[in-house]
């Protein structure tokens, strides 16, 4: 598999509490190729978080396999999990204070992982800082602690963190969800240039509907497996204007199911059964005829 690559088949997280069992994930599925960008979305509950767990090497799927720039989450035992966690994969939280050592600067945080992971070598670590923080924009604030930079600085710093060993992947959750409208553009916008710059394939998960823009793909997840799957791209229209076009599609699983959307559903009252017809390029999907339990309730 190449680096960087994410391929998740019929992935399933059960939880239990007091006996009772939550099932987060129920079969879901997910390919990302090196160096692409997608947001992840869903409602709270969908099991986006967890997902997000079970990629970063921080929790274990109870069923299914999952496989990140090589690595076999699934079968993974302490050792390599830990140098999984250190030098594969780069993780950024929403709360900046999780991010961040509140005493250090900007250019001493990325120093510590360094220290910490020993995985970039020591004659290249100085440059690669200064490198990162310079790619986010954020290089004004290299000798600045957290309480004297911005929300958005501190949260370019956070990626630069999340970078510093060179990680294949980079996982972001609600990497906006402090910011404003302006700032998480422009946060976004650094996320797209350490894509594009450094291949590093990028998952956001996320509620901000700006994140969609800035993605060529927008995966959603409902009940605990992936439903529907938005691809954007650029076109170029009659008067050479650049016209970005956005399709939805569901998504089916390998045993043939897929999710309708939900807007789909409630627009024409689909319940239980829905009729299909094949046609010869398509198949239909229509309301079906009432059950005989709600005939006899009308009755």
């Amino acid at each position: 598999m190449a680096d960087g690559a994410i391929v998740c088949e019929g992935l399933v997280r059960i939880f239990t509490a007091q006996g009772v069992e939550v099932q987060a994930l129920q079969g879901l599925d997910l390919r990302m190729t090196t160096g692409e960008m997608v947001a992840l979305v869903g409602a709270s509950g969908s099991g986006k978080s967890t997902l997000l767990g079970i990629l970063a090497g921080l929790d274990r799927p109870t069923a299914g396999s999952a496989r990140v720039a090589g690595h076999d989450l699934v079968t993974m035992k302490g050792a390599e999990r830990l140098e999984y966690r250190r030098s594969s994969v780069g993780f950024v939280w929403q709360q900046s204070d999780r991010n961040l050592l509140p005493y250090l600067t900007a250019r001493e945080n990325i120093t510590m992982v360094h220290e910490v992971a020993g995985v970039v070598p020591r004659a290249e670590r100085a440059a690669l800082g200064d490198e990162l923080l310079s790619l986010l924009g954020a290089a004004e604030v290299a000798d600045r602690r957290p309480a004297e930079m911005s929300g958005g600085q501190r949260q370019r710093v956070a990626i630069a963190v999340a970078l510093a060993n060179r990680p294949r992947v980079l996982l972001a959750d609600e990497p906006t969800g402090e910011l404003d409208e302006h700032t998480s553009a422009e946060v976004l916008a650094a996320m797209e240039t350490v894509n594009r710059e450094r291949r590093v394939t990028t998952l956001i998960v996320t509620h901000d509907a700006g994140v969609t823009e800035h993605v060529g793909r927008t995966v959603r997840i409902r009940d605990g497996r992936t439903s529907t799957e938005t691809l954007r791209r650029t076109d170029t229209d009659d008067e050479g204007r650049a016209v970005r076009t956005a399709e939805e599609y569901a998504v089916l699983d390998r045993a043939g199911r897929m999710q309708l959307p939900s807007d789909f559903v409630s627009a024409l009252d689909l319940r239980e059964r829905v009729r299909l017809t094949l046609e010869p390029d398509h198949v239909r999907v229509a309301p079906g005829e009432s059950s005989p339990v709600e005939d006899g309730e009308q009755a």
